[in-house]
């Protein structure tokens, strides 16, 4: 038994180290000092912070008293995920022990990490009262850098603190950036805290988390929120003004109605986009104290052959329980850039 152990303690420590080295937004974690539970078991309070403002000061009486208000809000746990992986002892032996834990490190590099700051960026970008710019694509590193400046400049005036402010942006945004290799250029990407280069695959402002057990989505992980189009089952009283903001679909692809005047109603043929999907994020700037990320559960157990009740096979539990979240006060500390 005691090899058993063994054996599952390098394979928790492979998986750990894996996961550091892969997601891109391990590095905004909350310090969980900052967080306290609630009264519920999925509920998560958080302090926030105001004082009274400056009073006269009297040379007889002194000073004006002022106040603290500490108060602790409450949200709730938005991510709960988890997967079992099982590997077969003859297949584990005969690839030389390394499929189990190749299976264990794969999960976390290709699966875990992505979906964590996949679902890190869509939930910040879905915040209401983030600042953002208009939806853009960059062809240029010179465009790019004027978005950022813009960005830079908000974020100023916003009095967001320029320390812990963290740039998220695309491989191309960010290489383009390195390339214009001017004064200017440097300066503003050193203004950062860190830069982190975030493949699009991971960069959506908005994601479906699939849950591994619908038809469609029995491999799990996430993709891109699509669009929602709803059929129109009578004519609507905007039909003769808003036709053109309504949709006919031919082979899964959805297109405005166009023409000069509105066309003859039929019930079942025209639709309504009733939820937007998810754009291509250019780039985001975080100030890490403005956000929530709090694991407040995460497990990989490693469960031996011989402690295995019902086959000859390792098997690997993960889950991972938390919140992404940002404070009701600070929301000007995320900018968002994305494309139309």
């Amino acid at each position: 038994m005691a090899n058993s152990i063994t054996l599952a303690k390098n394979y928790t420590a492979l998986l750990d180290e894996v996961y550091k080295n892969a997601s891109v937004t391990s590095d905004l974690t909350s310090d969980p000092a900052m967080a306290r539970a609630g009264t519920n078991a999925n509920e998560i309070l958080y302090p926030q912070i105001s004082v009274s403002g400056l009073g006269d000061y009297s040379r007889s009486s002194g000073y004006t008293d002022g106040s603290v208000d500490v108060v602790w809000k409450s949200t709730t746990y938005n991510y709960d995920r988890g997967t079992k992986l099982t590997v077969d002892a003859m297949d584990d032996q005969e690839t030389f022990n390394i499929a189990f834990g190749q299976a264990g490190a794969t999960l976390q590099r290709e699966k875990v990490a992505p979906e964590a700051d996949a679902f890190t960026f869509a939930k910040l970008a879905g915040i209401t009262g983030i600042s953002k710019a208009t939806p853009a694509t960059y062809a240029t590193a010179d465009a790019f850098l004027t978005a950022l400046l813009t960005a830079k400049t908000k974020m100023d005036e916003d009095e967001v603190p320029e320390e812990n402010r963290y740039l998220y942006a695309t491989p191309t945004l960010v290489n383009s950036l390195l390339a214009l290799d001017s004064y200017k250029s440097k300066e503003v990407y050193e203004s950062f805290a860190n830069v982190k280069k975030v493949p699009q695959a991971r960069f959506y402002t908005a994601i479906n988390l699939l849950d591994g057990k619908t038809t469609g989505e029995e491999a799990g992980h996430y993709a891109k929120a699509a669009p929602v189009y709803t059929v129109t089952a009578a004519e609507p009283a905007d039909w003769a003004t808003k036709y053109k903001e309504y949709y006919t679909v031919s082979d899964g692809v959805y297109s405005n109605v166009t023409g000069e005047t509105a066309p003859s109603w039929a019930a079942a043929t025209y639709y309504k986009k009733t939820a937007e999907g998810g754009s291509d994020i250019n780039f985001m700037i975080i100030h890490k104290p403005a956000i929530i990320k709090h694991d407040k559960h995460v497990v990989g157990n490693i469960i031996a052959p011989a402690s295995n009740p019902n086959s000859d096979a390792y098997i690997l539990k993960y889950r991972k329980y938390g919140i992404v979240d940002v404070y009701n006060n600070k929301v000007a500390g995320i900018y968002l850039s994305h494309k139309a």
